[in-house]
C-alpha cells in the first residue's frame, strides 16, 4: 500500500511539473442575449482544463514557476456550433526580490471565430491542424511562453515563437481570419512574423534589458534600474526610425504603458526629458499617460 501511495505521489509531482501555466479562462456571453446557456459554462470549464493541463513544452515547471495569465473570450454571437468572439490575452511574471508582478503580454485578438460542440474533445497537435479554437488558444499559449522567456534570457523565447509560427502556417488552411498576410498589420500572422523578423530584434533585446537589467534590480538599486529602463525606451527610437508605428511596438506598449508611467514618475529622480520625447514619438497612442508623468 505504501509503495502504491508513493507511486501516486510521484505521478502527481510529475504532472505538476509538466504544467507551465496558471491560466484563468473566462467565457463571457452577455452580448448574445443568452449568457445563461449551459454551453458557455461547459466551454469555459473545458478550456480551463485544456490550457492548464496540456503539456506545452519539454521543460519542467515547479508550482511556483507557472506563468500567471488569463484569457477572456467575449462571445458576440453564436448559431448552433458556430461562435463569433474576441479574445483578450494577458500574462505577467514576478519581479526579482519583490511581490510585484509585471505585465508581459497583452493582446486583444479581435477575429476569433470557431466551432464548438458541447463536450467535444479538445486535443492539441503540435504539427497538425485540429480546429480554429485549438489553434488560436495554442498560438497565444506559445506567445505567452515566448514573451515570458524573452524577459528572462536574451532571445530565450525563440523556440516558442517558432512553434507559434508553425501553428500560424498550418492554420492557414482554414478560412478563419488572422492567419494570413492579407489579414492586416494587426493580425496573429503579423505579430509572429514581426517577432521572427531581424528588423525587430531590438524589441526582443529590449524585453530582456527592461526586465533583467531594469526591473529585476529595482529592489537593490532603484536609481540604476530606472536609468536602465529609460535607456531601453530611448533605444526603441532606432527601431521606430526604421519601421514607424509598427504593430510589435504597439503590443509592447499595450502591456507596459501604465507601468512605464509609474516608474518614470516615482522613485529616485533622473532626467527623463529625452525619454518623454521618445515616448511621444514611438507610442503616441499613450500620450495621455506620458503627460501624467511627473519628475
Amino acid at each position: 500500500m505504501r509503495k502504491l501511495l508513493f507511486f501516486i505521489c510521484l505521478i502527481s509531482i510529475a504532472i505538476t511539473k509538466a504544467q507551465e501555466l496558471n491560466c484563468t479562462v473566462s467565457v463571457i456571453a452577455q452580448q448574445t442575449g443568452n449568457d445563461n446557456n449551459v454551453v458557455f459554462r461547459t466551454l469555459e470549464r473545458q478550456l480551463n482544463e485544456f490550457v492548464n493541463n496540456t503539456t506545452w513544452t519539454e521543460k519542467s515547471f515547479g508550482q511556483q514557476e507557472r506563468i500567471n495569465c488569463s484569457m477572456v473570450i467575449n462571445v458576440l454571437q453564436y448559431n448552433n456550433d458556430s461562435f463569433s468572439a474576441t479574445l483578450q490575452v494577458s500574462s505577467s511574471r514576478p519581479v526579482y526580490n519583490s511581490t510585484y508582478s509585471t505585465p508581459i503580454y497583452n493582446y486583444n485578438d479581435k477575429t476569433f471565430n470557431f466551432q464548438y460542440l458541447e463536450f467535444q474533445n479538445l486535443v492539441y497537435n503540435a504539427n497538425q491542424f485540429e480546429s480554429n479554437l485549438i489553434s488560436v488558444l495554442a498560438f497565444h499559449v506559445y506567445m505567452i511562453l515566448g514573451m515570458d522567456a524573452d524577459s528572462f534570457a536574451l532571445n530565450g523565447g525563440s523556440d516558442y515563437f517558432k512553434q507559434a509560427m508553425i501553428i500560424a502556417n498550418y492554420s492557414q488552411q482554414l478560412n478563419g481570419q488572422g492567419w494570413k498576410l492579407e489579414d492586416g498589420q494587426q493580425s496573429r500572422f503579423a505579430l509572429i512574423d514581426n517577432l521572427m523578423s531581424p528588423t525587430f530584434e531590438g524589441i526582443r533585446e529590449s524585453m530582456y534589458n527592461y526586465h533583467r537589467k531594469g526591473l529585476d534590480i529595482m529592489s537593490e538599486d532603484p536609481k540604476e534600474a530606472k536609468l536602465q529602463i529609460s535607456n531601453v525606451l530611448n533605444n526603441l527610437l532606432k527601431i521606430h526610425s526604421v519601421r514607424p508605428n509598427s504593430f510589435l511596438m504597439r503590443v509592447f506598449f499595450d502591456a507596459k504603458a501604465d507601468e512605464i508611467m509609474d516608474i518614470l514618475s516615482g522613485g529616485p529622480t533622473i532626467n527623463v526629458a529625452e525619454t518623454l520625447n521618445t515616448l511621444n514619438k514611438i507610442a503616441p497612442m499613450h500620450s495621455q499617460k506620458w503627460r501624467n508623468i511627473t519628475y
